[in-house]
């Protein structure tokens, strides 16, 4: 004889039982949670403790199967659908990437290669066959950049470029473009926009990226430093940040670029100036490392930024 306990229990869970039946006979009713379950190949006592999973995977993979691309996804995470995982006598849900998004990963994998602080969307995409060729001004630059993705594995201790000229002329984006190429033969690179990075860098002090950071500038195989001279001089981002950065990619031969709006004989009068005084022995010295590391191009062009 049963106790009053385990009548209770014994009621309870019978219950739960017939509600779950119910649910699951009402959602067979729709063809296409009817399929998907056809195709697990578990009892129905089993599938029918998953039902409301199981409803919203039929809808995902519906989906999926009259989507074109992934603009026309239609599920909860674009280019991916919740489906279900069999084992022997339970399911589990996991979000499995759909075909387009693994086809638009393997794609832009080579966008790993390449580390970006403070740049925008545009630039963090460029590529060499969007590069505008209408332009004679640009014509110095981008023969250069073709010469240097064409021979950096034979040669990777060739100088960079202190590309600098009018705002908006695409300075960032030409360098840019060919750090992807190169991204493309699993080249390592970093782009910095300069001004904001000292920012990063300045809110990371006390923690372990600081030096990380710093680290991974002066080793990485490419480095652009974009925008240098729009940043406020301190003797701090100049001696301590700046200058072994540059230092160190000097002595090791690491191909290292700059752009700026400033040229070469600005660039040294806006490091020689901070709040300490003017100090020309060291921008000097910064100004020669930078001429070991790079050839110096002006880009003076129409502002495409407009």
């Amino acid at each position: 004889m049963k106790t009053v306990k385990e009548a209770i229990t014994f009621h309870v869970t019978d219950k739960v039982k017939s509600d779950l039946q119910k649910e699951y006979v009402k959602a067979l009713e729709n063809t296409k949670f009817k399929q998907m379950v056809k195709e697990i190949h578990l009892p129905d006592e089993i599938l029918m403790q998953y039902t409301s999973n199981l409803e919203e995977s039929a809808i995902e993979y519906d989906h999926c199967k009259h989507c074109k691309n992934l603009l026309c996804c239609k599920n909860k995470m674009t280019g991916y659908a919740y489906l279900p995982k069999v084992h022997p006598n339970y399911l589990s849900f996991h979000y499995q990437a759909c075909r387009y998004k693994k086809e638009m990963d393997d794609k832009y994998k080579y966008l790993e290669n390449i580390y970006t602080s403070h740049e925008p969307e545009e630039i963090r995409m460029a590529s060499m066959k969007e590069v505008y060729m209408d332009d004679d001004h640009r014509f110095e630059a981008i023969k250069y950049l073709t010469h240097f993705i064409k021979t950096y594995q034979d040669d990777p201790k060739q100088k960079g470029l202190y590309l600098h000229g009018s705002f908006g002329s695409g300075k960032t984006y030409l360098i840019s473009a060919a750090f992807h190429e190169l991204a493309k033969k699993n080249v390592r690179s970093a782009i910095v926009f300069w001004p904001e990075f000292l920012g990063e860098l300045k809110d990371s002090f006390n923690t372990g990226t600081f030096h990380e950071k710093i680290d991974m500038l002066k080793k990485v195989p490419l480095l652009l430093i974009d925008d240098i001279g729009a940043e406020s001089t301190t003797a701090w981002s100049r001696d301590e940040i700046f200058c072994p950065i540059v230092q160190y990619r000097m002595e090791e031969h690491l191909p290292t670029f700059f752009t700026s709006n400033l040229n070469k004989k600005e660039l040294e009068s806006h490091f020689s100036t901070s709040k300490d005084g003017v100090e020309k022995v060291k921008a000097r010295r910064i100004i020669e490392r930078i001429n070991q590391l790079t050839e110096d191009v002006s880009l003076i062009s129409k502002n495409r930024r407009q």
